[in-house]
């Protein structure tokens, strides 16, 4: 063990065995302890009351739970909160916890930044500075769970669905993002059911299969274009992992999984760009072999931005092409965009007077899963 205490929140069960092994105590520890501070939110080890004095002593001297700090809270008028998160270094992510009549969703993020540079996002804009741990990450959840109350101090699951489309490109952080998601889905943490976690990637190939291996959650493609060209301007990283790659690999990944019969596809609609009917023919063509439902989203403006979004007439139109194909279409409803919390928009900026650093960007060569 080294001298530098070990955040908790950074293990999952398996970690925490581990962890107790190490310093000499039983494996049942780790059960205890991951209830402690998922499920009941303690991040205090003296008020851990089924540990023995000594064992806490221990804890104390070796272990912390410690998740990012929240330096602001923003409610938006439809109920949407956004959470910007402070972490080690200065810098800052944003967490979104959209309320609706039959569940409650928590969006997530991954990374600070992101590296994929796809031209409609101004997650994207702000480039990318690093992969968050495990703890920042799952972090996010376990400060949303406490700050809306814990299910076992209410009786109620406020956070009953998590979406990994925040900051980031969760499969480019495939470990940490992994390690977190065992926490979302273990009935001694989170126990959230693998239907409701969803991850959303815009396709990187080789960490799509080692996920149909490692983990069984849901899974929402960023696709966002029908044809190479326009996707290579749109989805840069599809010039490395182009459709005729990426569509088989999801399919693969369906035809592992229990967590869902069909990938979610998520298309953001630019006006006169991916909008036209003949664009609506095209995806419906393209996905005829893929278990697919099809969520559109209509753009979200940020600043020096080249985009509009569609009107409301182009994308009933598109709805009414794929509907007529058989597909089931979803057109989403913008939430918080009055608190810049809708998707696309979250930049991890937390006040007025923070600075973005020098935008950086990784070649899609250089991109690795």
């Amino acid at each position: 063990m080294s001298n530098e205490k070990v955040n908790l929140l950074n293990l999952n069960r398996e970690g925490l065995t581990q962890f107790f092994a190490e310093i000499g105590e039983k494996s049942f520890r780790a059960t205890q302890v991951l209830k402690w501070i998922h499920q009941f939110g303690v991040d205090d080890f003296d008020e851990m009351t089924n540990l023995s004095k000594a064992l806490r002593t221990k804890l104390k001297e070796t272990a912390v739970v410690q998740g990012p700090d929240v330096v602001s809270e923003q409610i938006s008028e439809d109920g949407t909160i956004k959470w910007a998160l402070s972490l080690n270094g200065g810098q800052a992510i944003e967490a979104v916890f959209i309320p609706e009549n039959s569940r409650g969703t928590l969006c997530i993020s991954s990374q600070v930044g992101c590296a994929l540079d796809c031209s409609f996002c101004s997650t994207a804009q702000q480039g990318f500075n690093r992969n968050l741990s495990v703890a920042e990450i799952i972090g996010q959840l376990w400060f949303a769970v406490k700050k809306l109350g814990n299910q076992q101090m209410t009786g109620e699951r406020r956070v009953s669905n998590v979406v990994m489309m925040g900051m980031g490109e969760p499969l480019l952080n495939f470990d940490n993002v992994c390690n977190a998601l065992d926490m979302m889905l273990d009935d001694c943490a989170y126990g959230l059911s693998k239907r409701r976690v969803t991850i959303s990637t815009s396709g990187v190939v080789p960490a799509l299969k080692r996920l149909s291996e490692r983990l069984d959650v849901a899974l929402a493609l960023s696709l966002h274009a029908a044809d190479d060209d326009l996707r290579d301007i749109l989805v840069p990283i599809n010039k490395k992992y182009p459709l005729d790659v990426l569509l088989p690999a999801v399919k693969d990944y369906l035809e592992h999984s229990n967590a869902s019969s069909m990938v979610t596809i998520e298309y953001v609609m630019l006006k006169g760009v991916n909008d036209t009917p003949e664009h609506a023919f095209a995806l419906a063509k393209l996905l005829k072999d893929i278990p697919s439902k099809v969520n559109l989203i209509p753009f979200n403006p940020f600043p020096d931005t080249q985009y509009e979004t569609s009107t409301d007439k182009v994308i009933d139109e598109f709805t009414r092409i794929l509907t007529n194909k058989g597909y089931i279409v979803i057109t989403r409803r913008t939430r918080g965009d009055d608190i810049d919390a809708a998707c696309g928009q979250l930049v991890g900026k937390v006040n007025d007077k923070t600075k973005r650093k020098e935008r950086r960007t990784i070649p899609v060569q250089q991109i690795t899963a």
